[in-house]
């Protein structure tokens, strides 16, 4: 069965780094970058289009999470993003924080 773009983007949600973090241990967690939509980056995944995923990876468009990112996330554990799974992997972009 073949995952829309309109389905996955149904399915972005909210959840807090304290939520992520067992993902994140996993290995399974990619951050991606604000200015692509998470909801095109699961499809592509999830149809297997490597030539989009392999640009986006040269780029640093996605990318595994530093641990530079995972010490900043570890003082702040109420830190929000937006999430999307597409098995095995979870996709997050950091939500912005309110001020």
């Amino acid at each position: 069965m073949q995952v829309t773009r309109e389905e996955l983007s149904l399915q972005v949600d909210q959840a807090r780094w304290e939520w992520l973090k067992p993902h994140y241990q996993r290995g399974v967690l990619i951050v991606v970058d604000g200015m692509l939509e998470l909801a095109e980056v699961g499809e592509r995944i999830a149809v297997d289009d490597t030539a989009s995923v392999k640009s986006w990876l040269a780029s640093r468009m996605i990318v595994k999470p530093t641990a530079e990112q995972f010490e900043g996330w570890e003082q702040q554990p109420n830190r929000q993003f937006a999430v999307l799974v597409v098995n095995p992997f979870v996709l997050v972009q950091e939500a912005v924080p309110e001020k």
